[in-house]
């Protein structure tokens, strides 16, 4: 069963744009509290990066991204959004969505995740 369905990633120079966007396909995504956006690295665990509830009241960035990303939903799609602005080579990593039915920046607490989309970025 698929939960979630991530796409947008790709190929870019620094300082490019992407949007990346993500899915809910099951009941149990569609139905979760909060959405978040983790990045992995190989040979790395998962890093937080953005997270926001489906009602848009909480949104929290990791401080490596702030005023770089913006996390953005839309409940009629069921798909939040990650728009990523000024991209640095360190932001290459496959970018995961996850959902929970709790508002949190960690790992754990989120039991849903999608297989990932690969964002490189070329100095």
């Amino acid at each position: 069963q698929e939960d979630l369905s991530e796409s947008g990633g790709g190929l870019v120079q620094t300082g490019d744009s992407l949007r990346l966007s993500c899915t809910a396909t099951s009941e149990r995504t569609t139905s979760s509290y909060a959405m978040a956006w983790f990045r992995q690295v190989p040979g790395q665990e998962h890093t937080f990066v953005a997270a926001t509830t489906w009602t848009g009241s909480r949104t929290t960035y990791a401080d490596s991204v702030k005023g770089r990303f913006t996390m953005s939903g839309d409940n009629a799609k069921n798909t939040v959004y990650l728009q990523m602005n000024s991209l640095k080579p360190e932001d290459t990593a496959l970018y995961y969505c996850a959902s929970s039915h709790v508002f949190s920046e960690f790992v754990a607490s989120y039991p849903y995740w999608g297989r990932g989309t690969q964002v490189t970025v070329s100095s």
